[in-house]
Protein backbone atom coordinates (compact mmCIF):
# COMPACT_ATOMS: atom_id res chain seq x y z
CA UNK A 1 0.00 0.00 0.00
CA UNK A 2 0.83 3.25 -1.12
CA UNK A 3 1.48 5.55 2.33
CA UNK A 4 0.93 9.68 1.70
CA UNK A 5 2.08 11.86 4.24
CA UNK A 6 -0.21 15.24 4.31
CA UNK A 7 1.77 18.10 5.58
CA UNK A 8 1.17 21.75 5.32
CA UNK A 9 1.61 24.84 7.60
CA UNK A 10 -1.09 25.87 9.96
CA UNK A 11 -4.08 27.53 8.14
CA UNK A 12 -2.83 25.71 5.03
CA UNK A 13 -6.21 23.54 4.86
CA UNK A 14 -4.84 20.30 5.53
CA UNK A 15 -8.38 18.97 7.23
CA UNK A 16 -10.04 20.02 3.95
CA UNK A 17 -7.86 18.61 1.21
CA UNK A 18 -8.01 15.53 3.71
CA UNK A 19 -11.92 15.08 3.77
CA UNK A 20 -11.29 15.84 -0.05
CA UNK A 21 -9.24 12.98 -0.78
CA UNK A 22 -11.68 10.87 1.93
CA UNK A 23 -14.77 11.72 -0.50
CA UNK A 24 -12.53 9.79 -3.03
CA UNK A 25 -13.02 6.98 -0.52
CA UNK A 26 -9.41 7.14 0.67
CA UNK A 27 -8.36 6.21 4.27
CA UNK A 28 -7.36 8.63 6.37
CA UNK A 29 -5.07 8.91 9.26
CA UNK A 30 -4.98 12.26 10.95
CA UNK A 31 -2.34 12.42 13.73
CA UNK A 32 -3.80 15.10 15.43
CA UNK A 33 -7.24 12.91 16.04
CA UNK A 34 -4.59 10.10 17.64
CA UNK A 35 -3.04 12.98 19.64
CA UNK A 36 -6.44 13.97 21.40
CA UNK A 37 -6.93 10.48 21.90
CA UNK A 38 -3.22 9.71 23.62
CA UNK A 39 -4.11 12.46 26.51
CA UNK A 40 -7.85 11.13 27.25
CA UNK A 41 -8.61 10.81 30.97
CA UNK A 42 -6.77 7.98 31.92
CA UNK A 43 -4.25 7.47 29.52
CA UNK A 44 -0.39 7.14 30.27
CA UNK A 45 0.34 10.10 28.16
CA UNK A 46 -1.61 12.35 30.10
CA UNK A 47 -0.35 11.11 33.39
CA UNK A 48 3.21 11.82 31.70
CA UNK A 49 2.34 15.27 30.81
CA UNK A 50 0.74 15.94 34.00
CA UNK A 51 4.17 14.97 36.20
CA UNK A 52 6.42 16.67 33.35
CA UNK A 53 4.09 19.93 33.27
CA UNK A 54 2.57 20.28 36.19
CA UNK A 55 -0.81 18.63 37.65
CA UNK A 56 -2.67 22.57 37.14
CA UNK A 57 -2.55 21.50 33.58
CA UNK A 58 -5.47 18.46 34.07
CA UNK A 59 -8.74 20.00 35.29
CA UNK A 60 -11.42 18.27 37.84
CA UNK A 61 -12.25 16.27 35.18
CA UNK A 62 -9.19 14.69 34.58
CA UNK A 63 -9.03 16.52 30.71
CA UNK A 64 -6.29 18.32 29.74
CA UNK A 65 -6.56 22.15 29.58
CA UNK A 66 -5.12 22.28 26.03
CA UNK A 67 -5.12 26.21 25.29
CA UNK A 68 -2.93 26.26 28.54
CA UNK A 69 -0.56 24.09 27.75
CA UNK A 70 -0.37 25.29 24.22
CA UNK A 71 0.66 28.95 26.02
CA UNK A 72 2.98 27.32 27.81
CA UNK A 73 5.00 24.69 24.75
CA UNK A 74 4.54 27.88 21.87
CA UNK A 75 6.99 30.30 24.20
CA UNK A 76 9.07 27.52 24.92
CA UNK A 77 11.03 25.49 22.63
CA UNK A 78 12.60 23.20 25.39
CA UNK A 79 9.32 22.52 26.90
CA UNK A 80 7.97 22.03 23.55
CA UNK A 81 10.68 19.08 23.07
CA UNK A 82 9.83 17.93 25.99
CA UNK A 83 5.88 17.96 25.07
CA UNK A 84 6.81 16.23 21.23
CA UNK A 85 9.24 13.59 23.21
CA UNK A 86 6.40 12.14 25.44
CA UNK A 87 3.45 12.59 22.41
CA UNK A 88 5.18 11.73 18.99
CA UNK A 89 6.82 8.04 19.66
CA UNK A 90 3.43 7.33 20.65
CA UNK A 91 1.46 8.92 17.88
CA UNK A 92 4.00 7.09 15.25
CA UNK A 93 3.17 4.21 16.89
CA UNK A 94 -0.55 4.03 16.82
CA UNK A 95 -0.12 4.97 13.02
CA UNK A 96 1.88 1.93 12.42
CA UNK A 97 -0.77 0.23 13.82
CA UNK A 98 -3.48 1.34 11.86
CA UNK A 99 -1.95 1.56 8.82
CA UNK A 100 -1.89 -2.18 9.63
CA UNK A 101 -5.06 -2.91 9.58
CA UNK A 102 -6.13 -0.81 6.17
CA UNK A 103 -6.26 -2.86 3.05
CA UNK A 104 -6.22 0.16 0.27
CA UNK A 105 -4.29 1.04 -3.06
CA UNK A 106 -3.18 3.99 -0.94
CA UNK A 107 -3.65 5.99 2.36
CA UNK A 108 -3.37 9.75 3.78
CA UNK A 109 -1.65 10.28 7.15
CA UNK A 110 -2.10 13.73 8.06
CA UNK A 111 1.06 14.76 9.58
CA UNK A 112 1.03 18.78 10.71
CA UNK A 113 4.91 18.48 11.94
CA UNK A 114 5.91 15.50 9.59
CA UNK A 115 8.93 17.69 8.37
CA UNK A 116 10.31 18.53 12.04
CA UNK A 117 9.71 15.00 13.30
CA UNK A 118 10.81 12.68 11.28
CA UNK A 119 7.33 11.57 10.32
CA UNK A 120 8.97 11.18 6.68
CA UNK A 121 10.31 7.71 7.36
CA UNK A 122 6.42 6.56 7.86
CA UNK A 123 5.44 7.28 4.19
CA UNK A 124 5.90 6.76 0.92
CA UNK A 125 5.53 10.36 -0.47
CA UNK A 126 4.82 13.65 0.80
CA UNK A 127 1.89 15.95 -0.47
CA UNK A 128 2.69 19.89 0.99
CA UNK A 129 -0.63 21.61 1.21
CA UNK A 130 0.47 25.44 0.87
CA UNK A 131 -0.93 28.67 0.69
CA UNK A 132 0.18 32.38 1.20
CA UNK A 133 1.40 33.12 5.00
CA UNK A 134 -1.08 35.94 5.23
CA UNK A 135 -4.05 33.56 4.68
CA UNK A 136 -3.17 30.74 6.72
CA UNK A 137 -2.47 33.32 9.57
CA UNK A 138 -6.44 34.71 8.65
CA UNK A 139 -7.84 31.04 8.64
CA UNK A 140 -6.22 30.40 11.64
CA UNK A 141 -7.09 33.17 13.76
CA UNK A 142 -10.75 32.80 12.59
CA UNK A 143 -10.50 29.06 13.35
CA UNK A 144 -8.99 28.92 16.66
CA UNK A 145 -10.27 32.49 17.86
CA UNK A 146 -6.32 33.26 18.22
CA UNK A 147 -5.00 36.49 18.35
CA UNK A 148 -2.40 37.58 15.55
CA UNK A 149 0.61 37.49 17.44
CA UNK A 150 -0.19 33.68 18.92
CA UNK A 151 -0.94 32.59 15.60
CA UNK A 152 2.11 33.93 14.47
CA UNK A 153 3.97 32.35 16.95
CA UNK A 154 2.88 28.73 16.18
CA UNK A 155 3.30 29.12 12.57
CA UNK A 156 7.19 30.67 12.96
CA UNK A 157 7.79 27.14 15.13
CA UNK A 158 7.10 25.05 12.57
CA UNK A 159 9.27 24.19 9.37
CA UNK A 160 10.05 27.27 6.99
CA UNK A 161 7.73 27.15 3.89
CA UNK A 162 10.64 26.51 1.71
CA UNK A 163 11.96 23.52 3.54
CA UNK A 164 8.64 21.95 3.61
CA UNK A 165 8.10 22.90 0.07
CA UNK A 166 11.67 21.09 -0.91
CA UNK A 167 10.62 17.93 0.93
CA UNK A 168 7.39 17.74 -0.98
CA UNK A 169 7.09 15.06 -3.82
CA UNK A 170 3.45 16.62 -4.25
CA UNK A 171 1.95 20.24 -3.63
CA UNK A 172 -1.57 21.60 -3.77
CA UNK A 173 -2.42 25.24 -4.04
CA UNK A 174 -4.24 26.51 -1.87
CA UNK A 175 -5.02 29.83 -2.06
CA UNK A 176 -7.82 29.91 -3.65
CA UNK A 177 -11.96 28.60 -3.44
CA UNK A 178 -12.95 24.89 -2.91
CA UNK A 179 -13.59 24.17 -6.24
CA UNK A 180 -9.95 24.44 -7.37
CA UNK A 181 -9.03 22.75 -4.30
CA UNK A 182 -11.43 19.86 -5.20
CA UNK A 183 -10.00 19.46 -8.93
CA UNK A 184 -6.33 19.62 -7.42
CA UNK A 185 -7.14 16.76 -5.04
CA UNK A 186 -9.25 14.72 -8.21
CA UNK A 187 -6.01 14.70 -10.41
CA UNK A 188 -3.69 13.52 -7.87
CA UNK A 189 -6.37 10.52 -6.63
CA UNK A 190 -6.22 9.83 -9.80
CA UNK A 191 -1.80 9.91 -9.96
CA UNK A 192 -2.07 8.15 -6.32
CA UNK A 193 -3.60 4.94 -7.94
CA UNK A 194 -1.57 4.91 -10.47
CA UNK A 195 1.78 4.47 -8.38
CA UNK A 196 0.14 2.30 -6.63
CA UNK A 197 -0.46 -0.04 -9.65
CA UNK A 198 -4.50 0.64 -9.74
CA UNK A 199 -6.65 1.58 -12.97
CA UNK A 200 -7.67 5.49 -11.94
CA UNK A 201 -12.07 5.79 -11.81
Amino acid sequence: MLVIGLTGGIGSGKSTVAELFAAHGVPVIDTDVIARELVEPGEPALAEIAAAFGEGLVDAQGRLDRARLRNLVFDDAAQRQRLEAILHPRIYARVREELSRIEAPYCLVVIPLLVETGGAALVDRILVVDAPLELRLRRTQSRDGLPEAQARAIAASQAERDRRLSAADEVIDNGGDRAALAAQVEALHARYLTLAGQPSR
